[in-house]
């Protein structure tokens, strides 16, 4: 007897609500949530909600630890590990390592996930003061910090101008990123040819940022470093410009080649 359109559809609505669980847990804190607060999140009741994290649960996409709260588990650290050979974090892992071993500071690799900056990627190096403000996967409003400053301000104007006004409130935690303060940030970025983060999320740290632009000049990622902020006097600010730029070219190439060969391969 063939399957109905409501028996095909019922995995299907299973799967969006597991990944919409997945998704407010790794929004949460990271010590964990609750199940109430997941079910507020989801917008799911209690009983489904608690049905669905059983499951993930069973296959290891969630873990549940003694304090009964509920968080990301290490097989999707897993899959996302093995994903990576595929990505642009995998193409860009080099890059980040020898920046690192360069300037002995954290490196990161910044993605525009929608309206946010994601982290994709963390590097640290061996200055025993690191500056770990953002962990790998973790968001931020568009503009907030120097890797998210550089992929918003080096978007097309009328593109800058949208993302602006339309998140002010997301970035009401972030008061030193008004809206005012925000095209001033935005306006000096595009004057230097680089984003600058001066102790406006850690007062005692700073970072610096390039964009990536890869096939056809699109802005892909942008490459940051953050250190203390005595380690960010003008002159050392330069020659960390430098690097980062060196290698945001590089990889700008090498994403060019990469698109280059699967267009050869299709054609």
């Amino acid at each position: 007897m063939p399957a109905s359109a409501s028996d095909e559809a019922s995995p299907v609505k299973t799967i969006d609500r597991a990944a919409v669980i997945l998704n407010c847990l790794a929004l949460g804190p990271q010590e964990g949530s609750r199940l109430s607060d997941i079910a507020v999140c989801s917008g799911l009741g209690k009983t489904t909600t608690h049905r669905l994290l059983a499951a993930l649960v069973s296959v290891g996409f969630v873990d549940r630890g003694e304090s009964k709260l509920y968080r990301l588990g290490y097989r999707l650290f897993a899959l996302g590990s093995n994903a990576r050979r595929f990505d642009l974090a995998n193409l860009a892992r080099p890059a980040l390592l020898r920046l690192a071993a360069e300037t002995e500071d954290t490196v990161f690799l910044s993605i525009r996930d929608g309206e946010e900056a994601l982290c994709l990627d963390r590097c640290t190096g061996a200055y025993p003061i690191r500056t770990l403000t953002l962990n790998v996967g973790d968001r931020r409003p568009l503009g907030v910090g120097a890797g998210s400053l550089a992929l918003l301000a080096f978007q097309p104007q009328q593109e800058v101008e949208r993302l602006v006004a339309a998140h002010e409130v997301a970035r009401a935690g972030y008061p030193n990123f008004s809206n005012e303060n925000l095209k001033e940030l935005i306006a000096q970025s595009r004057r230097r040819g680089f984003a600058f983060n001066d102790g406006r999320i850690v007062s005692a740290m700073a970072a610096v940022a390039v964009p990536v632009f890869g096939p056809d000049e699109s802005l892909v990622a942008a490459l940051s470093i953050a250190a203390i902020r005595e380690r960010m006097q003008p002159e050392r600010i330069a020659a960390l410009v430098g690097s980062l730029q060196r290698e945001a070219k590089d990889l700008g190439r090498l994403l060019q080649a990469r698109e280059a060969s699967k267009r050869s391969k299709q054609s």
